[in-house]
């Protein structure tokens, strides 16, 4: 018999299903979707990047979808460039698998803390799955996800909810996370770069974040703040 987690995870689904099937410019798209703990996962092929766009602000906002986790190919453009950061054995598909040791999933070493080894504007998404709390210098590393994130990327972020015995229960946590530590990064502070919040959202257990670079002079409204943060 399915859990009440499935059950909801399957309601979600459905609700997803049917605001694509109503949005005229979505309802003909071929997508495979599924919901696990919350997470949209949606993969298949768009027209455009901003029927992309629309796509995941449109799932984003359907009741109980704490975060949009796309794999969607714009057609006639390059294969995506997908991070996972601190992936350790385990690996978004199809992403690149970076972390600070050696495991079979990992395909570039590198001391993240450091530097990210990859160029400007290069990368399409970055996902950081528990893996931000273990990081102590968290300006700089978001100051290079935003570097190598091109314009109209997106920082897939899951962290343990500052309120569940999992952000304490391992002593190589350096910090707690709130929604409101998300705020921090989508505001202005001098030395910061930053983010555009495209869904926050959360369960008992976890934290959830879809950001994206905010590049040159754009500003985040204090609507849109307000929507996830107040």
């Amino acid at each position: 018999m399915p859990s009440g987690a499935e059950l909801r995870d399957a309601a979600i689904a459905a609700d997803v299903e049917e605001v694509l099937r109503d949005d005229p410019v979505l309802q003909e798209l071929r997508l495979a979707l599924r919901v696990h703990g919350g997470v949209a996962h949606v993969s298949g092929r768009v027209p455009s990047a901003a029927v992309r766009a629309r796509l995941r602000q449109v799932i984003g906002r359907v009741r109980g979808v704490n975060a949009v986790w796309e794999r969607v190919q714009i057609e006639d453009a390059p294969s995506p460039c997908v991070l996972d950061l601190g992936c350790g054995s385990h690996k978004q598909p199809g992403a690149i698998g970076v972390d600070r040791h050696r495991h079979a999933a990992v395909d570039v070493v590198a001391h993240l803390e450091h530097g990210l080894p990859f160029a400007d504007d290069s990368v399409d998404q970055v996902y950081a799955i528990h893996f931000l709390e273990h990081v102590r210098d968290l300006l700089h590393l978001m100051n290079e996800v935003h570097r190598v994130l091109r314009r109209d990327g997106v920082l897939h972020v899951m962290v343990p909810h500052w309120q569940c015995v999992n952000a304490v229960a391992d002593p190589t946590h350096c910090r707690l996370f709130h929604r409101q530590t998300f705020k921090f990064f989508c505001r202005p502070y001098p030395g910061l770069r930053p983010f555009r919040p495209l869904l926050v959202g959360e369960s008992r257990e976890d934290l959830f974040a879809d950001l994206q670079p905010l590049k040159g002079e754009a500003t985040v409204s204090e609507a849109a703040l307000a929507r996830f943060f107040d």
